[in-house]
């Protein structure tokens, strides 16, 4: 061969061939190490699931009831969370109670790192309890029967912190969240706060073009489906089911993001990527009772905001009977619970601002702009943030007026005014809103609450037929060891059972990883076959995301196309014509206990003292503003930890501070008209309760415009001077005093 034709060593093609060798070294030792972090994986699944009681929770726990032991035994216990080593917890803090959704997945996901909701409450001071559960249910268990084992539960923690200034707040993540309001519908004397993180309340609520997890119960014809899997579990819903319908909401990270990423960063990503596949593999089951209710009286039927649930003794669930302040924390990110299912019972319970406040209740609320379902419990950054700003201001939420607000946070910066006021690295207010702030996130019209309704009937009618027709027949066929060797067919359990040790394949695996953790050789990042590596993953999730799309507007399509038939829904007893409405107005009872609660009040605001005088002129000039700070809230403990004579408890705070506000709102002028009689003779007692609602209401801002004008009417009923800079604030026109005119 001629020298003329030979190919210089060197130049770019050379470049290109040592580039490519390099990427294929690299991506050779990728593969071997992230089979062996699924051999791993299968491993870790293993153990975790021959644990007696399986749980992903970081932190040290002593069982302080078993609810196995109860008179009505469940597979639920209730846990005190031992603090870790530097973490100081103040006894007279309220406690902390986090209960974990039971929806397929075992328990600990609220505090399986140390940046959770249990780690930034213990952060905050706060005594934590955890509630979880066991992989089985115990024969005979409902979810009527679990309510009352946590309601045992809360007291048990009530009796342990007799010292505590309030109840406890109680968090109840996704599902564990519609189960927390039940109960506390029933029992509302147990409950401090209820934080509700991500739970479906409104299961019919949405928008068109999104949410299509509402439809999947009209489109698989009602929850016949659902007793049927319970009958082929010989009595028992596989909660791998549930798993398996939440990883098909979204293809792409199911099928490829999520093992993708593992691989592209296997000397980084692997310890990561196990930790959560612990909790995501840790299937439990559910007794056919159990999912059977929650199937037809919540996702199918909607019955809770509606309030056509009771419970066996009668008692009917409105959630209406609440007394604790009500924390919504949602995310416009959610395609399991979006904004609407996580607010729209706000819609079907009341008319007005006017009707929350009539039942006393305070609901506070929180979008977060992103972040997906489970990153509402599981992202650092959430818990550093949403979840840490709202226990560490917790007892600022329920002392609120009642009402409806959205929570807010402002980064804390160097201009921050009053910065040392400021617990964390977020500034937290509660903004009033209204009913049409929540209309202003869409939801259903009138022809979806029929459809909705129309599908609740078609599943109610099919599911009789299944139980009449067919029930007997697969439950006389179906043997517990069919239905055992079902179980461990599920295909999410084979995925991890099949890439783990047990597998002889996988010793090879193993072995050659060992041998590349020795002599790994990384791509290096500009790398061409790297960066197209990188394309073609964006291309396949582009494929899959197209086709979810696609599979998402025919499902949207079908439903809203069968079941707004007009024949479909005359069929069924719905009129094709009406407008549905599933608000309930208030009772008899609760009007006339209002009416009596009013004129109480009408008959007390002449009586007291000095403390309801500086608080009635409080709340007078804060609620101008529209909204609370944190900051406010801080320097009125400052000005309370000053004051002599008997100190009031949290609870008899937020009652003094109720019935004033009450007051306010039924008789303005009345109220501070009475303001005088309340007040000492002495002028130097008035002047210092006036300069402490002064310094109360300048922490988070300037006293200006029209809080500025109360201030001054306060001065005048109080009989000082307002400050010259507050005189101008109310009425810039108006000179100081001592000011020349010219």
């Amino acid at each position: 061969m001629s020298s003329e034709n030979t190919m210089p060593l060197g130049g770019p093609l050379s470049g290109l061939v040592a580039a490519a060798t390099e990427y294929m070294i690299d991506a050779g030792q990728r593969s071997v190490l992230f089979l062996d972090v699924l051999r791993r994986r299968g491993d870790q699944y293993r153990e975790h699931v021959a644990q007696t009681a399986p749980h992903v929770l970081q932190y040290s726990a002593e069982l302080v009831m078993d609810g196995r032991k109860l008179d009505e035994p469940v597979n639920y216990v209730l846990v005190r969370i031992i603090p870790p080593e530097g973490v100081e917890i103040d006894p007279a803090r309220r406690p902390f109670v986090v209960v974990d959704p039971r929806a397929g997945h075992g328990p600990g996901i609220g505090g399986f790192k140390a940046d959770s909701e249990i780690g930034v409450a213990m952060n905050a001071g706060h005594p934590c309890y955890f509630v979880g559960f066991l992989p089985e249910p115990m024969p005979g268990q409902t979810i009527e029967r679990i309510a009352r084992a946590e309601a045992r539960f809360i007291e048990e923690v009530i009796a342990r912190h007799p010292q505590a200034d309030g109840k406890p707040c109680v968090i109840g993540n996704c599902q564990a969240g519609w189960a927390i309001m039940i109960l506390a519908s029933l029992r509302p004397e147990l409950f401090g706060p209820l934080i509700i993180a991500g739970a479906p309340l409104a299961y019919w609520a949405g928008v068109h073009g999104k949410n299509p997890m509402r439809y999947s119960g009209g489109l698989l014809g009602g929850s016949w489906l659902t007793a049927l899997a319970s009958d082929l579990g010989a009595g028992k819903f596989d909660g791998a089911w549930l798993v398996q319908n939440f990883e098909g909401q979204n293809p792409s990270n199911t099928l490829w993001t999520k093992q993708y990423n593992v691989y592209s960063n296997v000397d980084t990503e692997a310890n990561r990527y196990l930790e959560f596949e612990r909790w995501w593999g840790g299937h439990v089951n559910l007794n056919a009772e159990e999912i059977q209710f929650i199937v037809d009286e919540l996702f199918v039927g909607n019955n809770l905001a509606a309030g056509t649930i009771k419970m066996s003794d009668g008692q009917a669930v409105d959630l209406r009977h609440i007394r604790s302040p009500i924390v919504v924390f949602c995310s416009e990110g959610d395609n399991i619970t979006p904004p609407q299912q996580a607010l729209d019972w706000i819609l079907d319970l009341y008319a007005d601002i006017d009707e929350i406040r009539a039942y006393g209740q305070t609901i506070v609320y929180t979008i977060h702009p992103s972040v997906g379902h489970l990153g509402i419990f599981v992202s650092g950054g959430v818990a550093r943030k949403e979840h840490a700003e709202l226990s560490s201001n917790i007892d600022l939420i329920d002392v609120l007026p009642p009402g409806l607000y959205e929570a807010t946070f402002e980064k804390k910066g160097g201009d921050t005014r009053n910065s040392d006021l400021v617990a964390g690295q977020w500034v937290m207010r509660c903004e009033a809103r209204t009913l049409d702030d929540i209309r202003a996130l869409g939801g259903n019209s009138p022809e979806d609450e029929r459809r909705f309704a129309t599908a609740k009937r078609v599943s109610e009618k099919n599911l009789a037929a299944y139980q009449r027709y067919v029930q007997p027949w697969i439950k006389g066929l179906v043997a517990p060891q069919m239905a055992a060797w079902m179980h461990q067919m599920h295909p999410l359990r084979l995925q991890y059972e099949a890439i783990s040790s047990q597998n002889p394949w996988m010793s090879a695996v193993r072995s050659a990883a060992e041998q590349i953790k020795e002599n790994r050789k990384p791509v290096s990042q500009d790398n061409p076959f790297l960066a197209f590596q990188e394309q073609v993953s964006k291309q396949v999730v582009h494929a899959l995301d197209s086709w979810r799309d696609a599979q998402e507007a025919l499902s949207e399509t079908v439903f809203l196309n069968v079941y707004g038939s007009p024949a479909l829904q005359a069929a069924v007893g719905i009129d094709p014509n009406s407008e549905p409405s599933r608000r309930r107005e208030m009772s008899a009872e609760h009007r006339a206990l209002l009416e009596k609660r009013i004129a109480e009040l009408k008959a007390k605001t002449g009586e007291g003292g000095l403390r309801e005088a500086a608080l009635r002129a409080l709340l007078y000039v804060g609620s101008a503003r529209g909204m609370v700070d944190e900051r406010s809230v801080e320097a009125l403990r400052e000005v309370y930890r000053k004051l002599s004579g008997p100190r009031l408890t949290l609870p008899e705070f937020k009652m003094l501070a109720r019935e004033q506000f009450f007051m306010l709102l039924l008789d303005r002028d009345g109220a501070l008209a009475a303001i005088p009689k309340l007040l000492p003779d002495d002028a130097d007692q008035r002047r210092a309760a006036f300069d402490a609602v002064r310094h109360v209401l300048s922490a988070s801002a300037e006293i200006t415009g029209e809080p500025a004008r109360r201030f001054r009417r306060v001065a005048e009923l109080f009989g000082v001077d307002a400050p010259d800079e507050e005189r101008k604030a109310a009425d810039p026109a108006r000179p100081a005093r001592g000011a020349k005119v010219s």
